[in-house]
């Protein structure tokens, strides 16, 4: 029996019998395609950009400690709002009038919820009137009051940390004047009424917030809403816009040169319904299964859509070749397939491999987006090697019976046309020494890894986030492509200039442990001399915030509360190393907002704010965080956004890693079985994958090049790559051994794969890079360097198929026939 007979046998069965009944076949993926249909209602749009990466990091859950025990100085809970006033001086009469007359129409409209709200306007008019307790009385008095006693109701809430933790850093107590300010309006929200369909900050809590901003461009000035529903409602809005904006540039870019890969609209129209197909097949499957769509997902649809094309303009063309030589439309459809149907269900399997190893990440957004991916992928099999070809059967015949012109009937490239000898040019060079260019594209490839293992490895928030500013070309963007505003970014930058509000500048320690023993504070002192490079120290101590430093800074105000310390110092630091109940309870009594920032009430926890040097970078802080963290006697535990981050970035990186590792193990391990079945000839599973490799070592010295980073799309890549870089070697591979079987010329089987097949994959590249990097138009950083790199990996895939496989293949060659 010949190699993989039996096999082939059932191909050539399922592939016939498919062709031969094709309007049945047309009828069974009509009726699968309007079910599916019914999925895409269903979908979920996951409006949290960031909050699925942190989930069950030790370090997240310790931050989330802190903001629970802690409190946050911007926001109560989660049914808050933030309004941000920004002027030349908010604490000007007209300007805190304006604020609370934000404050009186919020709480005249039932909808918004109005429970309560803490803000200079508010302190303010209570210091004049402390009988004022709803927005509107408030905004009675001071409009009675004159420009003099506001001035001095300001100068005396100056040194109430309460007040001047809602101003920004500039705030002039001798001037009453502050740039900035926040009020933290309060909303009686039931339990659960602040969260979104998926559990984030959406819900009612989103509809407040947007309303309120009405409210805020009525009243005149600068005032800002902000939270975590704008948050989640501009997070919404970037997926719309960018699937507004990407989409249509894609299938247009597409469309364009499909136009001349085809040069038949028929054969166009074909096509694009194949590629529809698939991406209705995919989403309808993630309605139903619930799978939430965040911002990874919109790269799904270009990454089907370069699998799709690569897949039909292989179909179609390779059904040419046929053609030309005079064979009718079933036989020659029959014979295309025949030898292309095994080659897809190979880049199926192997690219299922490469996009479905991300399933294993921890991180749920990188999982999902494997998962669909494979999943989408498969179809596209189905669809591209079952549907396509009946579907054409069924058009030609109609043409034929219409007598409906044909256009394009030859294929891209052939042996005798100047394109199809240019292709060939990769076997013709190597023929020489094709051991020699193996050994070079090893050492290229090995350098290319060597030089990428350093790429940037970090995490941040801004990837996710639009910019403060678009781009003119489209922010210009007419309807209906017009994208919305989008304030976060720039809010955010806003919190962090004037307030400081950042945590990215800080390494913070929370440290559980019985703080009313008389060690406690003396140990946190003694571990503080000596800190680590990363952080900043004045005199070998580190710089830091702590309960300790808000005891020091009350004894150098109280003279009282002074000698209470000095009576309980036995080591004479300067620190209590004795009843420190008392001092905890003298402390919380007289500065309570203060102390209640670094130490919970019943004395178990504490937080410990470090400042880091400007130029650490997050691996950095990190390491030396965890490292300083061990030498606390109590239980203590790093964290704060920098770390945080840093634990994602970590997390990524081994997550790409190891999907990568098991992408590769797979796809090799199906090679050689496949190839050893099908041809008795295992050693071909090597040959493939052998430019796909030194495809992912180019990758990777790329993006270390142009400085982009492993981040959150970016990291899928690795494995990625391997799923796309099969595509193109196994149809060279696939057609090079059919043609090997029968001429059993290796050089030339080489020069007819490469000008027929490599025409097909010149098409395909073309269309698949174009179309993925479209994808710089989206709103975010992450979806625009996803899209570059993946055509950028697209490229590399195609080079290396033409110009690297050929070679590899003649050495095969050389070894097959000793």
């Amino acid at each position: 029996m010949a190699p993989g007979s039996s096999f082939d046998a059932l191909v050539d069965r399922v592939n016939e019998t498919a062709l031969q009944r094709p309007v049945a076949v047309l009828a069974v993926f009509a009726l699968l395609t309007a079910v599916m249909f019914g999925g895409l209602p269903l979908i979920v749009v996951d409006e949290e950009a960031t909050e699925a990466f942190t989930e069950g990091l030790p370090e997240q859950e310790a931050l989330d400690a802190i903001n629970t025990e802690f409190g946050d100085r911007f926001e109560e809970d989660g049914a808050s709002t933030q309004l941000i006033h920004v002027g030349d001086n908010v604490l000007a009469k007209h300007e805190l009038i304006r604020s609370l007359t934000v404050l009186e129409r919020t709480d005249q409209r039932a909808s918004l919820r109005y429970e309560g709200a803490a803000g200079p306007a508010v302190l303010v008019a209570q210091a004049i009137d402390p009988t004022a307790t709803t927005p509107a009385e408030q905004r009675r008095v001071l409009e009675r009051s004159s420009e003099s006693e506001v001035r001095t109701a300001v100068r005396g809430l100056a040194d109430e940390p309460r007040f001047r933790s809602l101003l920004s850093e500039d705030f002039n107590p001798t001037a009453a004047s502050a740039s900035a300010s926040i009020t933290v309006v309060n909303h009686d929200v039931p339990a659960g009424g602040s969260q979104g369909p998926n559990g984030g900050g959406g819900g009612q809590i989103q509809e407040i917030q947007v309303s309120m901003q009405s409210i805020t461009d009525g009243v005149g000035g600068d005032i800002r809403v902000f939270g975590s529903g704008i948050i989640s409602e501009e997070f919404g809005n970037i997926i719309g816009d960018s699937l507004t904006i990407v989409v249509p540039v894609v299938l247009l870019l597409i469309l364009a040169f499909l136009v001349v890969a085809y040069r038949d609209p028929i054969d166009l129209v074909l096509g694009l319904v194949a590629l529809l197909m698939t991406l209705a097949w995919t989403f309808g499957t993630v309605g139903y299964v619930g799978i939430p769509f965040d911002q990874n997902m919109i790269a799904v649809p270009v990454l089907l859509l370069a699998v799709g094309i690569d897949f039909g303009i292989h179909i179609i063309n390779r059904y040419r070749e046929e053609r030309v030589k005079g064979i009718a439309a079933l036989p020659a459809m029959t014979e295309a397939n025949r030898q292309l149907i095994v080659a897809f269900l190979i880049v199926t399997v192997t690219t299922v491999f490469g996009f479905g190893a991300n399933v294993i990440s921890d991180l749920g957004p990188i999982s999902n987006f494997g998962l669909v991916a494979a999943i989408g992928i498969s179809y596209t099999f189905f669809i591209f090697g079952v549907f396509l070809p009946a579907l054409k059967v069924v058009t030609d015949r109609v043409r034929i019976r219409l007598s409906v012109p044909t256009f394009g009937t030859n294929p891209i490239s052939s042996e005798d046309s100047t394109f199809g000898r240019v292709l060939s040019a990769g076997a013709t060079v190597s023929r020489v020494a094709p051991a020699f260019f193996v050994v070079l594209t090893l050492v290229i490839g090995g350098g290319a890894a060597a030089y990428g293992q350093d790429v940037d490895r970090s995490f941040s928030t801004d990837d996710f986030l639009p910019p403060e500013e678009l781009p003119s070309y489209i922010a210009a963007l007419p309807e209906p492509f017009a994208p919305g505003e989008y304030t976060v970014t720039g809010n955010l930058n806003l919190l962090e200039e004037r307030f400081g509000a950042s945590q990215q500048d800080t390494a913070i320690l929370y440290v559980v442990g019985p703080f009313e023993e008389d060690h406690a504070l003396e140990s946190i002192y003694r571990t503080n001399q000596d800190p680590p490079d990363s952080f900043v120290a004045t005199e070998r101590r580190a710089d830091s915030q702590s309960i300790i430093t808000v005891i020091q800074s009350r004894a150098e105000r109280d003279p009282e509360f002074a000698a209470l310390v000095a009576r309980n110092d036995r080591s004479g630091n300067g620190i209590p190393d004795r009843n420190l109940k008392l001092i905890y309870d003298e402390l919380f009594a007289a500065d309570g907002g203060r102390a209640g920032e670094f130490l919970t009430e019943d004395r178990r926890a504490a937080k410990i704010e470090y400042t880091i040097e400007s130029d650490a970078d997050q691996a950095e802080i990190a390491s030396d965080a965890r490292e300083f963290s061990e030498e606390f006697r109590f239980s203590a535990t790093p964290t704060g956004g920098v770390i945080v981050f840093s634990a994602i970035s970590d997390t990524i990186f081994s997550s790409a890693i190891e999907s990568l590792v098991i992408a590769v193990l797979l796809t090799t391990i199906f090679l050689i079985i496949v190839y050893g079945a099908l041809e008795r000839r295992p050693l071909l599973g090597l040959v493939n994958l052998f430019p796909i490799l030194v495809t992912v070592a180019l990758l990777l010295a790329t993006m270390r090049a142009i400085g982009l980073p492993l981040n959150a799309l970016t990291a899928t890549l690795l494995s990625i790559t391997i799923g796309v870089g099969v595509a193109y070697s196994v149809h060279v591979t696939h057609r090079f051994i059919d043609e090997y079987n029968e001429t059993g010329d290796t050089y030339r089987s080489l020069l007819i794969t490469l000008s027929g097949t490599g025409g097909a994959l010149t098409g395909s590249m073309l269309t698949t890079s174009i179309g993925t990097g479209a994808l710089v138009l989206a709103i975010t950083p992450v979806l625009g360097n996803f899209g570059l790199l993946m055509a950028v990996s697209v490229f590399y895939s195609y080079l290396t198929s033409i110009l690297v496989l050929p070679a590899t293949l003649l050495v095969w060659g050389q070894l097959a026939t000793e």
